[in-house]
């Protein structure tokens, strides 16, 4: 019997066989001239994904070790930092600046909901003392994406630094760092950036150095000053993942050579195919068309049948899997990525192994026709 696995979830996402490739070559030393090369043309690729000229520094950690650095470096003890939550990841964001002694003003706008920029410029006035604003641009445990180029326009007013998660984003829709005033963007391998786990990447704005230099926060591994210290000669403060370092360098080549603007539409036709699909088989998306997530969609369980167990069926009998849900809507939803080394044919097997699982839940379901609004969303019109 075969077992083949779909790997359907936002991270760890599946990865290409040229970026395996390459992370299986051999091992080379970090402190070589080959390395530093190679570093070098990492960080070049990256800024242009990034859309900045700012420093990028590729660390050895997860997502959240790239969110644990921008706050130690940036956020001191009792540093007030507004915090703009949409989700589970919004409040980790938060999380990580109290773990750092700053007093947090939490804005939590709700699972499903987007950031309104009404209320974020309420508060920025209410309190101009205010030193970080931490934003989530795709907001992973529900599938919203937010307006980061309107949060910048707004913190820009003010002295107030802008840190953006944008680990689940960033290589799926577009950011433009410089242009939309982020000081600080996190993002990681697993996602659309098509690797295995163990990479972050962080820029850093001018505007951020400052506070930089001036934090009072412990940190060693995650130190930014120790990364820029050694970052001219194209070196890094402690032991990289070489094989993961080949491997981004492989998938960065893969995004340039499609295109970004290639890859942004590539992410915006897969997420309006599945919308439909959801919708045609008589689902709840759980984010509006407005702000929903072109790298993976949130969907409500159907009546009567618990989204998990929905979830157990499709991956026990189609080897489909499908990501749950988080926090208060645990076990009342699931999520389909469609981000990274995704295309047309994986949303149509995704969405038959849904309707089929749907079926075996006893949901009543008309088969085919979420398969039929996807295919007429990659069709176009035409016939």
């Amino acid at each position: 019997m075969q077992d083949k696995q779909y790997l359907m979830v936002p991270g760890p996402t599946p990865v290409p066989p040229a970026v395996m490739a390459a992370i299986a070559m051999p091992v080379i030393g970090h402190r070589t001239d080959n390395f530093a090369r190679m570093h070098e043309q990492i960080v070049k690729k990256a800024q242009q994904v990034f859309q900045t000229k700012n420093d990028v520094f590729i660390l050895t950690n997860s997502g959240t070790g790239a969110l644990e650095t921008a706050i130690a470096n940036a956020v001191s003890p009792r540093d007030k930092v507004l915090s703009l939550i949409t989700g589970n990841f919004g409040e980790r964001f938060a999380k990580i600046a109290k773990a750092y002694n700053a007093e947090v003003i939490e804005v939590d706008f709700g699972y499903g909901n987007d950031v309104d920029l009404k209320v974020v410029e309420k508060k920025l006035g209410e309190h101009p003392d205010v030193k970080v604003v931490l934003a989530t641009q795709n907001e992973t445990s529900t599938g919203v994406c937010n307006d980061i180029a309107g949060i910048g326009a707004l913190v820009a007013k003010t002295p107030a630094l802008l840190l953006v998660d944008g680990v689940s984003g960033v290589g799926g829709i577009e950011i433009k760092v410089d242009e939309w005033g982020v000081d600080m963007l996190c993002t990681a391998s697993q996602k659309a950036f098509m690797l295995p786990p163990g990479l972050a990447m962080i820029s850093v704005s001018d505007k951020a150095w400052e506070a930089v230099e001036k934090s009072k926060s412990p940190r060693f591994y995650f130190s930014l000053p120790a990364c820029k210290k050694v970052y001219d000669k194209w070196n890094t403060a402690y032991t990289p993942s070489v094989s993961l370092f080949y491997g981004l360098d492989a998938s960065l080549d893969m995004m340039l050579a499609e295109g970004l603007e290639n890859v942004y539409q590539r992410h915006a036709l897969l997420a309006k195919a599945t919308r439909a699909a959801v919708k045609a088989l008589g689902l709840k998306l759980l984010a509006e068309d407005r702000c929903a997530s072109n790298v993976l969609t949130g969907v409500w369980g159907p009546e009567n049948v618990g989204a998990d167990e929905l979830r157990k069926i499709i991956k026990n009998n189609y080897g489909v899997t499908f990501a749950g849900g988080q926090g208060p809507v645990k076990g009342k939803i699931f999520r389909i990525a469609h981000m990274g080394f995704c295309d047309k044919m994986d949303v149509i097997i995704a969405i038959s192994a849904l309707e089929m699982g749907l079926a075996l839940s006893g949901y009543q379901v008309n088969m085919g026709a979420g398969v039929k609004a996807a295919q007429e969303v990659f069709l176009g019109g035409v016939r």
